[in-house]
Protein backbone atom coordinates (compact mmCIF):
# COMPACT_ATOMS: atom_id res chain seq x y z
CA UNK A 1 0.00 0.00 0.00
CA UNK A 2 1.61 3.03 -0.70
CA UNK A 3 1.89 5.77 1.54
CA UNK A 4 1.49 9.55 2.76
CA UNK A 5 4.64 11.36 3.87
CA UNK A 6 3.68 12.36 7.79
CA UNK A 7 -0.16 12.22 9.52
CA UNK A 8 -0.57 15.92 9.03
CA UNK A 9 -0.90 17.64 5.62
CA UNK A 10 -2.17 21.06 4.29
CA UNK A 11 -4.06 21.53 1.11
CA UNK A 12 -4.18 25.14 -0.87
CA UNK A 13 -7.76 25.26 -1.81
CA UNK A 14 -11.62 25.43 -1.15
CA UNK A 15 -13.96 22.19 -0.65
CA UNK A 16 -13.35 21.75 -4.15
CA UNK A 17 -10.44 20.08 -2.96
CA UNK A 18 -11.75 17.46 -1.07
CA UNK A 19 -12.39 15.47 -3.67
CA UNK A 20 -8.54 15.76 -4.48
CA UNK A 21 -7.95 14.73 -1.12
CA UNK A 22 -10.36 11.35 -1.40
CA UNK A 23 -8.46 10.93 -4.40
CA UNK A 24 -5.04 10.14 -2.96
CA UNK A 25 -6.01 8.28 0.13
CA UNK A 26 -7.90 5.56 -2.16
CA UNK A 27 -3.96 5.42 -3.91
CA UNK A 28 -2.88 4.82 -0.56
CA UNK A 29 -5.77 1.64 -0.42
CA UNK A 30 -8.04 3.30 1.87
CA UNK A 31 -11.86 2.95 1.18
CA UNK A 32 -13.18 6.75 0.82
CA UNK A 33 -16.73 5.78 -0.27
CA UNK A 34 -19.52 5.49 2.76
CA UNK A 35 -16.05 4.59 5.01
CA UNK A 36 -17.16 5.69 8.78
CA UNK A 37 -13.41 6.12 9.33
CA UNK A 38 -12.91 9.05 6.86
CA UNK A 39 -14.60 12.42 8.39
CA UNK A 40 -15.79 15.25 6.46
CA UNK A 41 -16.55 18.31 7.36
CA UNK A 42 -16.77 22.05 6.27
CA UNK A 43 -16.50 24.95 7.67
CA UNK A 44 -17.27 28.98 6.64
CA UNK A 45 -14.61 29.61 10.04
CA UNK A 46 -13.44 26.96 11.94
CA UNK A 47 -13.59 27.43 15.63
CA UNK A 48 -12.61 26.80 18.51
CA UNK A 49 -15.15 24.52 19.02
CA UNK A 50 -15.16 23.39 15.80
CA UNK A 51 -11.68 22.33 17.13
CA UNK A 52 -12.58 20.54 20.05
CA UNK A 53 -15.13 18.61 18.05
CA UNK A 54 -12.39 17.63 15.94
CA UNK A 55 -10.20 16.21 19.10
CA UNK A 56 -12.78 14.44 20.59
CA UNK A 57 -13.82 12.62 17.09
CA UNK A 58 -9.54 11.74 16.60
CA UNK A 59 -9.58 10.23 20.28
CA UNK A 60 -11.53 7.49 19.22
CA UNK A 61 -10.45 4.33 17.69
CA UNK A 62 -11.12 2.94 13.81
CA UNK A 63 -13.90 1.17 12.98
CA UNK A 64 -12.11 -0.78 10.40
CA UNK A 65 -8.17 -2.14 10.24
CA UNK A 66 -7.15 0.72 7.96
CA UNK A 67 -6.08 4.64 9.37
CA UNK A 68 -8.37 6.74 9.69
CA UNK A 69 -8.98 10.51 7.63
CA UNK A 70 -9.94 13.76 9.15
CA UNK A 71 -10.52 16.16 5.90
CA UNK A 72 -11.34 19.36 7.10
CA UNK A 73 -12.19 22.31 4.40
CA UNK A 74 -12.65 25.93 6.29
CA UNK A 75 -12.74 29.16 4.50
CA UNK A 76 -11.11 30.80 7.53
CA UNK A 77 -9.77 29.54 11.14
CA UNK A 78 -9.16 31.93 14.03
CA UNK A 79 -5.98 31.90 15.73
CA UNK A 80 -7.47 30.11 18.88
CA UNK A 81 -8.71 27.58 17.02
CA UNK A 82 -5.30 26.83 15.56
CA UNK A 83 -4.42 26.99 18.54
CA UNK A 84 -6.68 24.62 19.90
CA UNK A 85 -5.99 21.99 17.02
CA UNK A 86 -2.06 22.06 17.58
CA UNK A 87 -3.12 19.72 20.78
CA UNK A 88 -4.47 17.22 18.66
CA UNK A 89 -1.97 17.76 15.68
CA UNK A 90 1.06 17.64 17.73
CA UNK A 91 1.01 13.78 18.99
CA UNK A 92 -1.46 12.58 16.20
CA UNK A 93 -2.77 8.42 16.50
CA UNK A 94 -0.63 6.19 13.97
CA UNK A 95 -3.59 5.56 12.26
CA UNK A 96 -4.91 9.27 12.16
CA UNK A 97 -4.39 11.39 8.78
CA UNK A 98 -5.46 14.85 9.00
CA UNK A 99 -5.94 17.16 5.79
CA UNK A 100 -6.71 20.53 6.44
CA UNK A 101 -7.66 22.52 3.25
CA UNK A 102 -7.24 26.62 3.63
CA UNK A 103 -7.04 28.90 0.89
CA UNK A 104 -3.65 29.78 2.07
CA UNK A 105 -1.93 27.34 4.00
CA UNK A 106 1.08 29.78 4.71
CA UNK A 107 -0.45 32.35 6.70
CA UNK A 108 -1.47 29.60 9.20
CA UNK A 109 -0.13 30.07 12.41
CA UNK A 110 3.99 28.89 12.15
CA UNK A 111 3.48 26.03 15.11
CA UNK A 112 0.85 24.84 12.99
CA UNK A 113 2.51 24.83 9.90
CA UNK A 114 6.10 23.49 11.43
CA UNK A 115 3.93 20.17 12.11
CA UNK A 116 2.42 19.38 8.77
CA UNK A 117 3.29 18.72 5.32
CA UNK A 118 2.23 20.66 1.95
CA UNK A 119 0.35 19.02 -0.79
CA UNK A 120 0.69 20.87 -3.63
CA UNK A 121 -2.60 19.19 -5.00
CA UNK A 122 -4.70 20.92 -8.13
CA UNK A 123 -7.23 20.21 -10.48
CA UNK A 124 -6.24 17.62 -13.57
CA UNK A 125 -4.73 19.79 -16.60
CA UNK A 126 -7.38 18.77 -18.72
CA UNK A 127 -9.78 21.28 -16.43
CA UNK A 128 -7.13 24.33 -16.07
CA UNK A 129 -8.25 27.44 -17.82
CA UNK A 130 -4.93 28.56 -17.92
CA UNK A 131 -1.75 26.70 -18.40
CA UNK A 132 0.51 27.70 -15.40
CA UNK A 133 3.67 26.85 -17.57
CA UNK A 134 2.76 28.37 -20.57
CA UNK A 135 1.51 31.47 -18.17
CA UNK A 136 5.05 31.39 -16.77
CA UNK A 137 6.88 31.36 -20.50
CA UNK A 138 4.51 34.07 -21.56
CA UNK A 139 5.20 38.24 -21.49
CA UNK A 140 3.28 40.60 -18.84
CA UNK A 141 1.23 41.43 -21.68
CA UNK A 142 0.33 38.48 -23.21
CA UNK A 143 -0.39 37.04 -19.12
CA UNK A 144 -3.10 39.63 -18.79
CA UNK A 145 -5.02 38.45 -21.57
CA UNK A 146 -4.78 34.80 -20.41
CA UNK A 147 -6.12 35.63 -17.04
CA UNK A 148 -9.39 37.11 -18.59
CA UNK A 149 -10.56 33.37 -18.87
CA UNK A 150 -10.67 33.33 -14.91
CA UNK A 151 -12.23 36.74 -14.67
CA UNK A 152 -16.04 35.79 -14.31
CA UNK A 153 -18.44 37.21 -17.06
CA UNK A 154 -21.33 39.77 -16.33
CA UNK A 155 -23.64 38.11 -13.52
CA UNK A 156 -21.55 34.92 -12.94
CA UNK A 157 -20.22 33.78 -9.91
CA UNK A 158 -16.10 33.77 -9.33
CA UNK A 159 -14.84 30.00 -10.18
CA UNK A 160 -13.07 29.85 -6.90
CA UNK A 161 -12.35 25.99 -7.36
CA UNK A 162 -10.42 27.02 -10.83
CA UNK A 163 -8.74 30.13 -10.10
CA UNK A 164 -6.66 28.45 -6.93
CA UNK A 165 -5.91 25.14 -9.26
CA UNK A 166 -4.30 27.65 -11.02
CA UNK A 167 -2.49 29.47 -8.71
CA UNK A 168 -1.52 26.10 -7.13
CA UNK A 169 0.22 25.36 -10.39
CA UNK A 170 2.07 28.50 -10.62
CA UNK A 171 3.46 27.88 -7.03
CA UNK A 172 4.81 24.96 -7.79
CA UNK A 173 6.16 25.74 -11.27
CA UNK A 174 7.99 28.66 -9.58
CA UNK A 175 9.56 25.94 -7.01
CA UNK A 176 11.60 24.47 -9.66
CA UNK A 177 13.19 27.98 -10.05
CA UNK A 178 14.10 28.72 -6.47
CA UNK A 179 12.70 31.07 -3.48
CA UNK A 180 15.14 33.66 -3.99
CA UNK A 181 14.38 34.77 -7.64
CA UNK A 182 10.49 33.90 -7.36
CA UNK A 183 10.05 35.40 -3.67
CA UNK A 184 7.83 38.74 -4.84
CA UNK A 185 6.28 36.40 -7.21
CA UNK A 186 5.17 33.99 -4.49
CA UNK A 187 4.09 36.79 -1.99
CA UNK A 188 1.43 37.79 -4.83
CA UNK A 189 0.38 33.98 -5.53
CA UNK A 190 -0.44 33.85 -1.49
CA UNK A 191 -1.98 37.06 -1.49
CA UNK A 192 -4.17 36.25 -4.39
CA UNK A 193 -5.18 32.88 -2.90
CA UNK A 194 -5.58 34.49 0.79
CA UNK A 195 -8.65 36.68 -1.30
CA UNK A 196 -9.67 35.13 -3.73
CA UNK A 197 -12.65 33.50 -1.98
CA UNK A 198 -13.70 36.85 -0.56
CA UNK A 199 -16.32 38.32 -2.63
CA UNK A 200 -15.26 41.90 -1.80
CA UNK A 201 -11.98 41.81 -3.13
CA UNK A 202 -11.00 42.72 -6.28
CA UNK A 203 -10.35 39.61 -8.68
CA UNK A 204 -8.72 41.47 -11.54
CA UNK A 205 -6.38 43.71 -9.39
CA UNK A 206 -5.24 40.19 -7.50
CA UNK A 207 -4.57 38.00 -10.77
CA UNK A 208 -2.97 41.32 -12.62
CA UNK A 209 -0.31 41.41 -9.87
CA UNK A 210 0.35 37.67 -10.32
CA UNK A 211 0.58 38.16 -14.14
CA UNK A 212 3.53 41.53 -13.18
CA UNK A 213 5.34 40.03 -9.99
CA UNK A 214 6.19 36.32 -11.05
CA UNK A 215 9.12 36.09 -12.83
CA UNK A 216 9.35 34.67 -16.07
CA UNK A 217 11.01 30.91 -16.87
Amino acid sequence: MAALNGNVHLVAGGAEMIERVLEELARTGINTRGNPDVFIREYLQFAVGDARDLRERASTRAIGKKARAFIIAASAMTSEAQNALLKTLEEPSSDALFFIIVPSPETLLATLRSRAQTLLLHENDKDEKVDARKFLHATKAVRIEMLKELLPKEDEERDVGAIIGFLSSVEKELAKIGATSAREGLDAVYRARKYVADKGSMLKHLLEQVALLVPKV
